[in-house]
């Protein structure tokens, strides 16, 4: 497997996602910068969080335009996988690869803190290290994680099955709860929790590390 991890102005998490790529492939994984045009040679992109060009107009509208995210639909429309994490779920929304947009959370305030998850999905490339109903602890850091879609849009998710995670308890205000969502294909996921904060007893636990595994065993 060889994956990579897009690296935007501002991005502060694409160490953490490269460190939690690697221990479960034992293999170097690339940064690729924004302005890159080509990703040519790879079974994963990652699209990590945090702060692209500073969180300015919408979160991840700036960075939806950069000129690597033709790159990245291109991959995507070509059944390669695409991860986005936090502002990386906002980019892919954004860029219209997910549907749906992150909204300011309900609250008004950043949030951070460990929160529970329920898996609604186990038969993906990035799920099927969990099982149905399984609840796992997930870190969330933002402002603007509340998703949002009209009508229309949130009963088609739904209907097609496109939600893997759920909050237990919701913490930003998000439509049915929801945490993660997939693609129609399935092979793009975007989710506002971080797995990539736990895949090592030392940081707290590991219940993120089983998404990783399951992404080298998908591609292998």
């Amino acid at each position: 497997m060889k994956a990579c991890v897009i690296v935007f102005p501002a991005s502060n998490c694409d160490r953490d996602m490269q460190v939690a790529l690697e221990r479960s492939m034992g293999a170097k994984v690339d940064m690729v910068w924004h302005r890159e045009h080509d990703l040519s040679g790879y079974d994963l992109v990652a699209v990590p969080g945090g702060f692209s060009y500073g969180d300015y107009l919408r979160c991840g509208a700036m960075a939806a335009r950069s000129p690597i995210m033709d790159a990245v639909k291109a991959h995507a429309d070509n059944g390669g996988l695409v991860l986005g994490v936090c502002n990386g779920f906002q980019v892919l929304c954004e860029a219209g690869l997910l549907p749906g947009v992150l909204m300011r959370n309900a609250n008004l305030k950043f949030i951070c803190k460990d929160v529970e998850l329920m898996v609604e999905r186990a038969d993906t490339a990035f799920t099927n290290g969990y099982e149905v109903c399984d609840v796992i602890r997930v870190p969330v850091a933002h402002h603007d994680g509340n998703f949002f879609a009209d009508e229309e849009t949130l009963n088609r998710i739904e209907g097609e099955g496109q939600v893997a995670f759920r909050y237990v308890d919701n913490p930003n205000g998000s439509l049915n709860s929801i945490a993660g969502i997939l693609n129609e294909k399935g092979n793009v996921l975007g989710m506002m929790p971080h797995p990539e904060r736990l895949v090592d007893e030392q940081l707290g636990g590991t219940d993120g590390k089983p998404m990783f595994d399951a992404l080298i065993k998908a591609v292998a």
